[in-house]
């Protein structure tokens, strides 16, 4: 038997004493569908900090530059498919052993598996949200009136970036010109948590809710550094609430994870629906 058969039989030994899974879901999920993360194994930053909320709302050259790569990166990122960590965590969810998937990713990808039963934690990449009167419309949608108003956008190339960012430095964006809400010509932004910004407090409770009602939290693919995620992890452990962690790397929460498996969490996560 070698690692992660062992590995995998330690997974199926805890989720057969704890059948009912809230699971937390990271950017190691979705790593081997070619998306991009912004961590290394130590949980530090592998590249510059994507843009916050703030800086995106206040500063006009900032959102040029944000939706110039953005414009580049959208093609490769929304043609993204599921992996074996998404269709794994699938089969646990047609079981009936997942209260609830939780997932910091932006990619849709566990719905793109499947999945029913998803709360997308900081929003989805594939749809743009007006933040004068919230209308929504599809990113696609939207990257056709980027394009039809900035044409040399399509002369651009650049390798990709996590969350649909192009890795790109362009100077002179000042002829740019990015489409308004056309109900009332409002500052479109994607429907998405940045940097910065609050997961809204309903989604929170929502969540919190079916973590209480489960067994135990399963974290698949996240280094937990960002609160929004270690909060379920923080929650579960005032309980004392059974916590297994699968990640490529060091979390936040390791001191009081019950079992803490080290690898790729599609591998391990594909042994746990084997069995």
């Amino acid at each position: 038997m070698d690692m992660s058969d062992h590995q995998g039989q330690q997974l199926a030994e805890f989720v057969h004493k704890h059948p009912r899974l809230f699971v937390l879901t990271g950017a190691g999920c979705s790593t081997k569908s070619g998306l991009g993360d912004y961590r290394d194994a130590n949980g530090e930053w592998k590249r510059k900090q994507p843009i916050t909320g703030q800086t995106f709302i206040n500063d006009e050259l900032a959102r040029k530059r944000y939706w110039t790569r953005s414009s580049i990166g959208w093609p490769s990122f929304n043609e993204a498919r599921p992996n074996r960590a998404h269709h794994a965590l699938k089969s646990l969810e047609d079981k009936n052993q997942l209260s609830l998937l939780v997932t910091q990713n932006v990619d849709q990808l566990h719905q793109k598996a499947g999945h029913r039963n998803v709360i997308d934690l900081h929003g989805v990449l594939a749809r743009v949200n007006c933040v004068a009167c919230s209308l929504k419309l599809d990113r696609n949608d939207f990257q056709q009136r980027l394009i039809f108003s900035n044409p040399w956008l399509s002369s651009l190339t650049a390798e990709m970036a996590p969350d649909g960012d192009a890795d790109l430095e362009i100077e002179h964006l000042h002829a740019m010109r990015i489409p308004n809400c056309s109900v009332c010509h409002g500052l479109l932004k994607p429907d998405v948590v940045f940097f910065g910004e609050n997961v809204a407090k309903s989604t929170v409770q929502k969540s919190m809710e079916a973590l209480r009602d489960a067994d135990a939290l399963l974290v698949a693919g996240s280094s937990l550094m960002v609160y929004s995620g270690f909060r379920f992890c923080r929650d579960a452990q005032k309980r004392n609430q059974p916590i297994v962690i699968i990640n490529n790397g060091k979390t936040r929460a390791d001191d009081f994870a019950t079992l803490n498996l080290q690898g790729d969490c599609g591998s391990l996560l594909q042994v746990l629906a084997d069995l």
